[in-house]
Protein backbone atom coordinates (compact mmCIF):
# COMPACT_ATOMS: atom_id res chain seq x y z
CA UNK A 1 0.00 0.00 0.00
CA UNK A 2 0.89 3.54 -0.84
CA UNK A 3 0.58 4.58 2.49
CA UNK A 4 2.98 2.55 4.08
CA UNK A 5 6.22 3.16 2.25
CA UNK A 6 6.85 6.48 4.40
CA UNK A 7 6.89 4.12 7.55
CA UNK A 8 8.55 1.44 5.95
CA UNK A 9 11.50 3.60 5.33
CA UNK A 10 11.30 5.50 8.46
CA UNK A 11 11.48 2.09 10.15
CA UNK A 12 15.01 1.01 7.70
CA UNK A 13 16.69 4.07 9.02
CA UNK A 14 15.85 3.84 12.17
CA UNK A 15 16.94 0.51 12.35
CA UNK A 16 19.97 1.39 10.32
CA UNK A 17 20.92 4.27 12.68
CA UNK A 18 20.32 1.94 15.41
CA UNK A 19 23.22 -0.05 14.53
CA UNK A 20 25.70 2.59 13.49
CA UNK A 21 25.07 3.93 17.10
CA UNK A 22 26.15 0.23 18.42
CA UNK A 23 29.30 0.43 16.75
CA UNK A 24 31.03 2.72 19.78
CA UNK A 25 30.43 0.08 22.03
CA UNK A 26 33.28 -2.04 19.41
CA UNK A 27 35.86 0.43 19.60
CA UNK A 28 37.87 -1.28 21.67
CA UNK A 29 41.50 -2.05 21.98
CA UNK A 30 41.24 -4.77 19.10
CA UNK A 31 39.92 -1.61 16.86
CA UNK A 32 42.97 0.45 18.03
CA UNK A 33 45.76 -2.99 17.57
CA UNK A 34 44.15 -3.03 13.75
CA UNK A 35 44.97 0.69 12.81
CA UNK A 36 47.87 0.51 13.98
CA UNK A 37 48.94 -2.68 12.26
CA UNK A 38 47.35 -0.68 9.22
CA UNK A 39 49.62 2.52 9.69
CA UNK A 40 52.73 0.16 10.35
CA UNK A 41 51.99 -1.92 7.32
CA UNK A 42 54.72 -2.06 5.02
CA UNK A 43 52.78 -3.65 2.28
CA UNK A 44 49.28 -2.95 1.21
CA UNK A 45 45.51 -4.00 2.70
CA UNK A 46 44.36 -6.69 0.69
CA UNK A 47 40.39 -6.56 1.35
CA UNK A 48 38.41 -9.45 0.70
CA UNK A 49 34.77 -10.43 0.93
CA UNK A 50 32.21 -12.26 -0.57
CA UNK A 51 28.57 -11.34 -1.88
CA UNK A 52 27.28 -7.56 -0.14
CA UNK A 53 30.47 -7.96 1.72
CA UNK A 54 32.88 -7.98 -1.07
CA UNK A 55 30.64 -5.09 -2.42
CA UNK A 56 31.72 -3.20 0.65
CA UNK A 57 35.17 -4.41 0.63
CA UNK A 58 35.55 -2.25 -2.74
CA UNK A 59 34.13 1.05 -1.54
CA UNK A 60 37.06 0.76 1.37
CA UNK A 61 39.80 -0.16 -0.67
CA UNK A 62 38.32 3.28 -2.83
CA UNK A 63 38.62 4.87 0.46
CA UNK A 64 42.02 3.62 2.02
CA UNK A 65 43.63 4.41 -1.71
CA UNK A 66 42.33 8.01 -2.06
CA UNK A 67 43.15 8.69 2.01
CA UNK A 68 46.73 7.87 1.21
CA UNK A 69 46.64 3.85 2.40
CA UNK A 70 47.30 1.62 -0.43
CA UNK A 71 44.90 -0.95 -1.31
CA UNK A 72 43.80 -3.61 -3.38
CA UNK A 73 40.09 -5.61 -3.55
CA UNK A 74 40.56 -9.88 -3.55
CA UNK A 75 37.40 -11.51 -4.12
CA UNK A 76 36.78 -14.58 -2.30
CA UNK A 77 35.54 -16.62 -4.27
CA UNK A 78 38.32 -15.63 -6.99
CA UNK A 79 41.34 -16.16 -4.90
CA UNK A 80 41.33 -19.99 -5.07
CA UNK A 81 41.27 -19.78 -8.63
CA UNK A 82 44.74 -17.70 -9.24
CA UNK A 83 43.96 -14.63 -7.50
CA UNK A 84 45.68 -15.16 -4.52
CA UNK A 85 48.81 -14.56 -6.05
CA UNK A 86 48.38 -10.85 -5.58
CA UNK A 87 48.63 -11.34 -1.84
CA UNK A 88 52.51 -10.17 -0.94
CA UNK A 89 54.02 -11.27 2.06
CA UNK A 90 54.12 -7.62 3.54
CA UNK A 91 50.42 -7.22 2.83
CA UNK A 92 47.79 -7.60 5.86
CA UNK A 93 44.47 -8.77 4.43
CA UNK A 94 41.35 -7.53 5.51
CA UNK A 95 38.11 -9.60 5.67
CA UNK A 96 34.37 -8.53 5.62
CA UNK A 97 32.03 -11.72 6.50
CA UNK A 98 28.73 -11.12 8.73
CA UNK A 99 28.27 -14.83 9.36
CA UNK A 100 32.20 -15.46 9.30
CA UNK A 101 30.89 -18.94 8.21
CA UNK A 102 30.62 -18.69 4.41
CA UNK A 103 32.52 -21.67 2.58
CA UNK A 104 34.98 -19.34 0.45
CA UNK A 105 35.83 -18.09 3.49
CA UNK A 106 36.97 -21.19 5.15
CA UNK A 107 39.14 -21.96 2.05
CA UNK A 108 40.70 -18.43 1.90
CA UNK A 109 41.76 -18.45 5.57
CA UNK A 110 44.22 -20.84 5.99
CA UNK A 111 46.03 -20.08 2.92
CA UNK A 112 46.42 -16.88 3.98
CA UNK A 113 47.28 -17.73 7.39
CA UNK A 114 49.57 -19.98 5.81
CA UNK A 115 51.62 -17.25 3.60
CA UNK A 116 52.17 -15.59 7.16
CA UNK A 117 50.25 -12.23 6.57
CA UNK A 118 47.96 -10.76 9.15
CA UNK A 119 44.69 -10.91 8.83
CA UNK A 120 42.05 -8.35 10.01
CA UNK A 121 38.75 -9.30 9.90
CA UNK A 122 35.49 -7.58 10.43
CA UNK A 123 32.62 -10.00 11.45
CA UNK A 124 29.23 -10.30 12.50
CA UNK A 125 29.40 -13.29 14.35
CA UNK A 126 32.28 -13.31 17.28
CA UNK A 127 31.91 -17.26 17.83
CA UNK A 128 32.37 -17.88 14.03
CA UNK A 129 35.52 -19.32 12.18
CA UNK A 130 36.51 -16.01 10.49
CA UNK A 131 36.59 -14.84 14.02
CA UNK A 132 38.58 -17.06 15.50
CA UNK A 133 40.79 -17.55 12.84
CA UNK A 134 41.49 -13.56 12.63
CA UNK A 135 45.25 -12.06 14.37
CA UNK A 136 42.23 -9.38 15.29
CA UNK A 137 38.96 -9.46 15.10
CA UNK A 138 36.08 -6.50 14.76
CA UNK A 139 33.11 -6.44 16.19
CA UNK A 140 30.69 -5.38 13.24
CA UNK A 141 27.06 -7.71 15.13
CA UNK A 142 23.62 -5.69 14.06
CA UNK A 143 20.67 -6.80 16.15
CA UNK A 144 18.70 -7.15 12.95
CA UNK A 145 18.69 -6.29 9.54
CA UNK A 146 16.17 -3.36 8.00
CA UNK A 147 15.06 -5.98 5.40
CA UNK A 148 11.90 -7.18 6.80
CA UNK A 149 12.52 -10.88 6.86
CA UNK A 150 16.03 -9.99 8.51
CA UNK A 151 18.10 -11.90 5.07
CA UNK A 152 18.91 -9.34 2.80
CA UNK A 153 22.01 -7.41 4.09
CA UNK A 154 21.62 -4.28 5.30
CA UNK A 155 22.42 -2.89 8.29
CA UNK A 156 25.26 -5.45 8.51
CA UNK A 157 26.98 -4.05 5.49
CA UNK A 158 25.87 -0.35 6.73
CA UNK A 159 28.21 -1.55 10.13
CA UNK A 160 31.09 -2.74 7.58
CA UNK A 161 30.85 0.39 6.37
CA UNK A 162 31.13 2.77 8.94
CA UNK A 163 33.97 0.70 10.98
CA UNK A 164 36.00 0.58 7.62
CA UNK A 165 35.50 4.62 7.68
CA UNK A 166 36.36 4.72 10.97
CA UNK A 167 39.64 3.07 10.23
CA UNK A 168 40.56 5.20 7.34
CA UNK A 169 40.21 8.50 9.21
CA UNK A 170 41.80 7.30 12.16
CA UNK A 171 44.93 6.02 9.99
CA UNK A 172 44.71 9.58 7.86
CA UNK A 173 45.17 11.59 11.31
CA UNK A 174 48.13 9.11 12.04
CA UNK A 175 49.36 9.70 9.25
CA UNK A 176 49.53 13.43 8.96
CA UNK A 177 47.32 13.18 5.63
CA UNK A 178 46.77 17.02 4.49
CA UNK A 179 44.45 18.58 1.95
CA UNK A 180 47.58 18.47 -0.79
CA UNK A 181 47.88 15.02 -0.35
CA UNK A 182 44.51 14.54 -0.96
CA UNK A 183 44.49 16.72 -3.64
CA UNK A 184 47.33 14.33 -5.48
CA UNK A 185 44.53 11.43 -5.56
CA UNK A 186 41.42 13.82 -6.62
CA UNK A 187 42.79 15.91 -9.50
CA UNK A 188 39.96 14.95 -11.50
CA UNK A 189 36.69 16.77 -11.53
CA UNK A 190 34.87 19.54 -9.17
CA UNK A 191 36.59 18.29 -5.96
CA UNK A 192 39.98 17.99 -7.49
CA UNK A 193 39.60 21.53 -8.75
CA UNK A 194 38.64 23.07 -5.40
CA UNK A 195 42.12 21.53 -4.14
CA UNK A 196 44.61 22.57 -6.83
CA UNK A 197 43.04 24.43 -9.23
CA UNK A 198 44.86 28.51 -8.82
CA UNK A 199 43.59 31.97 -9.35
CA UNK A 200 46.88 32.22 -12.23
CA UNK A 201 45.61 28.62 -14.31
CA UNK A 202 42.19 30.92 -14.58
CA UNK A 203 42.83 35.25 -14.81
CA UNK A 204 45.84 34.12 -17.28
CA UNK A 205 42.58 33.33 -20.37
CA UNK A 206 41.09 36.60 -19.61
CA UNK A 207 41.93 40.08 -21.11
CA UNK A 208 43.37 42.41 -19.48
CA UNK A 209 41.64 45.93 -19.41
CA UNK A 210 43.21 49.11 -17.71
CA UNK A 211 43.47 52.59 -18.16
CA UNK A 212 45.54 55.23 -16.66
CA UNK A 213 44.25 57.70 -14.00
CA UNK A 214 43.46 60.42 -16.71
CA UNK A 215 41.17 58.86 -19.28
CA UNK A 216 38.57 59.91 -19.87
CA UNK A 217 35.11 58.61 -19.54
CA UNK A 218 34.90 57.36 -23.38
CA UNK A 219 38.50 55.70 -22.87
CA UNK A 220 37.08 54.05 -19.99
CA UNK A 221 33.77 52.64 -21.53
CA UNK A 222 35.53 51.72 -24.68
CA UNK A 223 38.17 49.73 -22.63
CA UNK A 224 35.33 48.03 -20.98
CA UNK A 225 33.67 47.56 -24.05
CA UNK A 226 36.60 45.69 -25.64
CA UNK A 227 37.73 43.68 -23.07
CA UNK A 228 34.08 42.03 -22.32
CA UNK A 229 34.61 41.79 -18.63
CA UNK A 230 32.27 44.70 -17.44
CA UNK A 231 35.26 46.06 -15.47
CA UNK A 232 38.35 47.60 -16.13
CA UNK A 233 41.73 48.15 -13.96
CA UNK A 234 43.47 52.07 -12.94
CA UNK A 235 46.91 51.44 -13.12
CA UNK A 236 49.64 53.48 -12.81
CA UNK A 237 52.83 53.87 -15.42
CA UNK A 238 54.39 51.02 -13.72
CA UNK A 239 51.33 48.90 -13.50
CA UNK A 240 50.78 49.52 -9.87
CA UNK A 241 46.73 49.01 -9.08
CA UNK A 242 45.18 51.99 -7.92
CA UNK A 243 41.47 51.10 -8.75
CA UNK A 244 38.92 50.10 -10.67
CA UNK A 245 35.71 50.79 -12.25
CA UNK A 246 32.68 48.42 -12.73
CA UNK A 247 30.14 48.86 -15.19
CA UNK A 248 27.63 49.07 -11.76
CA UNK A 249 30.00 51.74 -10.96
CA UNK A 250 28.99 53.81 -14.41
CA UNK A 251 25.67 53.03 -13.86
CA UNK A 252 25.03 54.52 -10.36
CA UNK A 253 27.13 57.00 -11.70
CA UNK A 254 24.70 57.75 -14.40
CA UNK A 255 21.96 57.44 -12.13
CA UNK A 256 23.21 59.92 -9.53
CA UNK A 257 24.70 62.45 -11.48
CA UNK A 258 21.69 62.35 -14.35
CA UNK A 259 24.30 62.89 -16.96
CA UNK A 260 27.38 61.45 -18.00
CA UNK A 261 30.15 64.57 -17.22
CA UNK A 262 32.66 63.92 -20.36
CA UNK A 263 34.84 65.78 -18.23
CA UNK A 264 35.79 63.07 -15.64
CA UNK A 265 38.49 61.27 -15.18
CA UNK A 266 39.47 57.45 -13.91
CA UNK A 267 40.86 58.95 -11.13
CA UNK A 268 37.51 60.55 -9.98
CA UNK A 269 35.31 57.84 -10.68
CA UNK A 270 37.35 54.43 -9.83
CA UNK A 271 36.92 52.60 -6.55
CA UNK A 272 40.29 52.79 -5.00
CA UNK A 273 41.79 50.14 -2.66
CA UNK A 274 39.52 47.25 -4.12
CA UNK A 275 39.41 43.70 -3.35
CA UNK A 276 42.34 41.59 -4.77
CA UNK A 277 43.85 38.51 -4.93
CA UNK A 278 46.68 36.61 -5.76
CA UNK A 279 47.69 34.58 -8.73
CA UNK A 280 48.91 31.69 -6.58
CA UNK A 281 45.89 31.79 -4.16
CA UNK A 282 43.55 28.75 -4.70
CA UNK A 283 40.50 29.49 -7.23
CA UNK A 284 38.60 28.52 -4.15
CA UNK A 285 39.34 31.44 -2.39
CA UNK A 286 38.68 33.55 -4.96
CA UNK A 287 35.54 32.31 -4.63
CA UNK A 288 34.78 32.91 -1.28
CA UNK A 289 36.20 36.35 -1.62
CA UNK A 290 33.28 37.12 -4.16
CA UNK A 291 30.55 35.08 -2.28
CA UNK A 292 31.17 37.36 0.83
CA UNK A 293 31.54 40.63 -1.05
CA UNK A 294 28.77 40.23 -3.02
CA UNK A 295 31.03 40.88 -6.18
CA UNK A 296 31.49 39.57 -9.56
CA UNK A 297 35.07 40.32 -10.56
CA UNK A 298 38.47 40.46 -8.62
CA UNK A 299 41.41 42.48 -9.42
CA UNK A 300 44.82 39.69 -9.15
CA UNK A 301 47.63 41.51 -8.26
CA UNK A 302 51.57 40.51 -7.44
CA UNK A 303 53.08 42.75 -4.78
CA UNK A 304 50.45 45.17 -5.70
CA UNK A 305 51.24 45.27 -9.33
CA UNK A 306 48.20 44.54 -11.80
CA UNK A 307 48.25 41.04 -13.35
CA UNK A 308 44.95 40.85 -14.58
CA UNK A 309 40.97 40.19 -13.70
CA UNK A 310 39.39 36.80 -12.60
CA UNK A 311 35.20 36.88 -13.29
CA UNK A 312 32.86 34.99 -11.55
CA UNK A 313 31.98 33.39 -14.77
CA UNK A 314 35.24 31.66 -14.51
CA UNK A 315 34.90 29.95 -11.72
CA UNK A 316 31.20 28.75 -13.07
CA UNK A 317 32.88 27.65 -15.80
CA UNK A 318 35.11 25.21 -14.40
CA UNK A 319 32.37 23.78 -12.28
CA UNK A 320 33.50 25.43 -8.65
CA UNK A 321 29.85 26.48 -8.30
Amino acid sequence: MPSQIIPIALQTIELEARSISRMATYIDADFEKAVQAIADCKGRIVVSGIGKSAIIAQKLVATFNSTGTPAIFLHAADAIHGDLGMVQQEDIVMVLSKSGESPEIKILVPLIRNFGNTIISMVGNMESYLAKQSSIALNTTVDKEACPNNLAPTASTTAQLVMGDAIAVCLMELKGFQPDDFAKFHPGGALGKKLYMRVSDLYINNEKPAVSPTATLEQIIMEMTQKRLGVTAVTDKDDVLLGIITDGDLRRMLKNNQRFDATLTAAEIMTSKPKTISADALAVDALDLLRKHEITQLAVTDEGKYMGMIHLHDLIREGLI
